[in-house]
């Protein structure tokens, strides 16, 4: 049994991550904190977001977490959902302009085409830039459920791990060492999104 740690800093579709995580690891301890000694001595951690950037920032600063994501993203799997990914980039253009978490080089713009309804909401297929095991049994091209105003730009094509379409080519998945992290909602993305989850709790490394 591994012990899986959802970041809560009153900030993310929590329940829902906590129930379709439970669901893929019925054997596992899944469980809501925002204390930061259980979050550094659970296995692997799961970082949502959801609402305004700064609001999320400022939410972190507040409950204290922001060393604790950063030295977990180094020393365990580490997944990010939704703000979850845009937190740790290096600015977002939301509000006036937000600092990030600064963790992965990169910004937040939002979608400006104007015959594009904003926000980004419902299914969108990801093309997958690269093998991972996060990926495992999930056809490129599947179709996964986003909502968002704001998408991410970096230069780090390394890291990018898939790509979406709205109006214009963005970032959707990233990944680097034991750092994944996506746009869109795997918990309300049916099969393909438990399959991505199950990945995530089941991915070892050396």
């Amino acid at each position: 049994m591994q012990s899986i740690a959802i970041i809560d800093y009153g900030m993310g579709n929590v329940r829902s991550v906590q129930k379709a995580l439970a669901y893929v690891a019925p054997n596992d301890e899944v469980f809501l904190t925002d204390d930061a000694d259980l979050i550094m001595n659970s296995d692997c951690i799961v970082f949502p977001g959801q609402g305004a950037i700064g609001a999320c920032m400022k939410a972190l600063v507040e409950h204290e977490l922001i060393d604790v994501i950063k030295r977990c993203i180094n020393e365990k799997p580490f997944l990010g959902i939704c703000l979850g990914l845009q937190l740790l980039f290096d600015f977002s253009a939301e509000n006036g302009g937000t600092d990030g978490l600064s963790i992965v080089p990169g910004s937040i713009v939002k979608f400006s085409k104007n015959n594009l309804k904003v926000p980004h909401m419902g299914w969108n297929t990801v093309k997958q830039s690269i093998e991972h095991p996060l990926w495992h049994n999930i056809d490129d091209n599947t179709r996964f459920f986003s909502v968002h105003s704001y998408y991410v730009e970096t230069s780090q094509a390394n890291m990018v791990a898939g790509v979406t379409n709205y109006g214009v080519d963005f970032t959707c998945a990233i990944a680097k060492d034991k750092l994944f992290a996506v746009q869109f909602h795997p918990e309300k993305s049916q099969h393909d999104g438990l399959q991505l989850l199950s990945n995530f709790v089941n991915w070892r490394q050396g």
